[in-house]
């Protein structure tokens, strides 16, 4: 299978202004993406992978990233607070990623605390979210939104040691997904997401919680 195609994705984005880069394999999208938020990239700079041969999920686990079939996406924005105003950004990302999948595919994913997408008992995505501050005046420079979501692996595609834990968006359609549907719909939830009111979207949280 391809690397997702870029100019079917930006169809979907419509009126979107943030800036979609499809590379066909990284070492991990988040660390591409954290050097380019030291460069001083825009906001709204997106990374999305084909494949990732180092990607990793919180506390250093390994995130499985095979080419194909799943999508790996880091996004850059740069709110202007203290890191201390960004303890719900986990959340936020959490809930935007359900209204991404809900709308690209019509079923809802769960979150299991604070930053697994799940399906049942079963895991179809995980988020890590990294903050970069400015040093001289301790406020958040950037944060880097990372997502992988597991989009069009069968049963078979998962290593035996975490197969009886782990679905895709196939798997729970019963059919093919659209990698680039799925893309375009996380890129506009991600631009969407409301940071400024962190009760409001903690409720929307505990709703998607499990």
């Amino acid at each position: 299978m391809s690397s997702p195609d870029l100019s079917k994705i930006q169809s979907f984005l419509g009126d979107s202004r943030w800036q979609v880069q499809v590379l066909e394999e990284v070492t991990s999208t988040n660390t591409l993406l954290k050097e380019l938020g030291r460069q001083g990239a825009p906001v709204g700079t997106v990374l999305v992978a084909d494949r990732q041969t180092g990607g990793r999920g919180r506390l250093g686990r390994t995130f499985p990233s095979p080419g194909g079939v799943g999508v790996y996406l880091s996004a850059l924005i740069r709110p202007d607070c203290a890191p201390t105003e960004l303890m719900h950004l986990t959340c936020a990302v959490a809930v935007a990623m359900c209204d991404a999948v809900e709308a690209a595919f019509g079923f809802r994913p769960g979150i299991k605390w604070t930053n697994d997408l799940v399906v049942g008992t079963k895991k179809l995505g995980g988020i890590l979210t990294k903050l970069g501050l400015d040093p001289k005046t301790g406020r958040v420079s950037y944060a880097g939104l990372g997502i992988g979501i597991n989009c069009g692996q069968l049963p078979g595609d998962f290593d035996e040691s975490i197969r009886d834990m782990a679905t895709s968006v196939r798997m729970v359609l019963g059919k093919e997904a659209d990698r680039e549907r799925l893309i375009a719909e996380m890129v506009l939830a991600l631009e969407g997401m409301e940071l400024h009111s962190p009760a409001r979207m903690l409720e929307r949280y505990k709703a998607d919680c499990i």
